[in-house]
């Protein structure tokens, strides 16, 4: 399977100003793989940007990445860490 880890971290951390505080918890269920991103919440705004176009662009090419399995990923913003 991808890296997709690795994939959403190199594309989240040039937008951040809290990059050590970036952090991916991936939770599996029966038709996704979710990657929960976690970050400062003063880099909220930053991830999502103006009307969701950063996290829009971000999902699109997460999603389009092909699993082994049928699952499909997901991409969940949090701005809270703790």
């Amino acid at each position: 399977m991808p890296d997709i880890q690795e994939l959403i971290l190199t594309m989240i951390k040039p937008l951040v100003e809290f990059k050590d505080e970036v952090s991916i918890e991936i939770k599996e269920t029966n038709e996704f793989f979710e990657y929960h991103l976690k970050v400062n919440p003063e880099d909220v705004g930053r991830v999502i940007g103006k009307q969701g176009r950063v996290a829009k662009a971000i999902r699109t090419i997460v999603y389009s990445v092909r699993t082994k399995q049928s699952k499909r990923v997901r991409l969940v913003i949090d701005g809270g860490n703790g």
